[in-house]
């Protein structure tokens, strides 16, 4: 019977026996609110293409530039002509420029979401001490953190003009406070919906496309709907059909209790009561959306 024989390094045999030296990690462990904080800030700073490539910067650095380029204008033509007020209110600054911030969101909304579907990088997320909520409340945060910068930086290049072409501080301090709720809730609904359309396909392309598609055909379609309603004298439905587009919501809410006036045909915004049920509208699509990204990403590449 064959012993086995021990084995034997040979002179030429390369191996090798480390003490790699195992510890336990003894230092801090950040958790999940470190996690979700590290998300937030990292999709804020992804949303004006800061940390990527130049060719990402392009299109936000270009598009925030367009927000506040008239803003300039207008306080260098108030302060030369030394005019006693501005010429656009506060409230009214965004919805003027409502094709920008579409074009904006449709363009951000599917880079922050899109890609992590497209690639498979959800799982990686979860796996470690972050759960659906806490990527969804980060997504949804800086996404509409980004849409403030952009819609809040007009309103404060407004209110520092009008302070040096001494127009009155009381009423420029209140239009100015009028303008920064507006484009709080505008950001935080056009946000919402941007995420909830761009996170429906992986495809950025999609995304961009379909969130144009809602927010302009919505709004062409109530202007029409509004349009015609006024030149039948129903003026009592234009109220009414303004709650079926995302920017006319906010200029009826804005037109009802922040003072401003209305875009609407005729400039019948909706009374008080009226205004009532735009608040809740707005309120409640801002839920619905936060809602249904938390339903979607509890399956997502699980």
């Amino acid at each position: 019977m064959a012993i086995d024989q021990p084995l034997v390094p040979q002179p030429g045999d390369q191996t090798r026996i480390h003490n790699i030296g195992y510890r336990n990690y003894t230092g801090p462990r950040l958790g999940r609110a470190y996690a979700r904080r590290s998300l937030y800030s990292q999709s804020l700073r992804g949303a004006y293409g800061l940390g990527r490539s130049v060719k990402s910067k392009v299109l936000p650095m270009l598009l925030f530039v367009v927000m506040c380029v008239p803003a300039a204008i207008m306080v260098a033509v108030a302060v030369a002509t030394k005019a006693k007020d501005l010429p656009v209110d506060y409230t009214r600054y965004a919805i003027i420029m409502q094709a920008v911030i579409s074009l904006y969101v449709a363009s951000q909304a599917p880079q922050s979401v899109s890609r992590d579907l497209r690639f498979k990088t959800v799982p990686l997320y979860f796996s470690r001490p972050i759960e659906t909520a806490d990527y969804v409340r980060a997504k949804f945060a800086a996404l509409a953190s980004a849409m403030f910068i952009l819609t809040a930086a007009p309103l404060i290049v407004l209110y520092v003009g009008a302070l040096l072409a001494k127009l009155d501080f009381a009423d420029q301090t209140k239009g100015f406070a009028q303008g920064l709720v507006s484009v709080t809730l505008l950001s935080l609904l056009f946000a919402g919906i941007g995420l909830v359309i761009a996170a429906v396909t992986p495809r950025r392309g999609f995304g961009i496309a379909a969130v144009i598609a809602v927010l302009t055909i919505s709004y062409g379609a109530v202007s029409t709907l509004q349009a015609i309603a006024d030149a039948q004298n129903a003026t009592s439905a234009i109220p009414w059909i303004g709650l079926f587009s995302p920017v006319t919501l906010i200029d009826g809410l804005q037109s009802a209790f922040l003072g401003a006036s209305s875009a609407f045909p005729g400039g019948v915004g909706p009374t008080h009561g009226e205004g009532v049920v735009y608040v809740l509208a707005v309120l409640g699509l801002i839920a619905a959306t936060y809602g249904l990204l938390i339903r979607r990403y509890r399956k997502v590449g699980l």
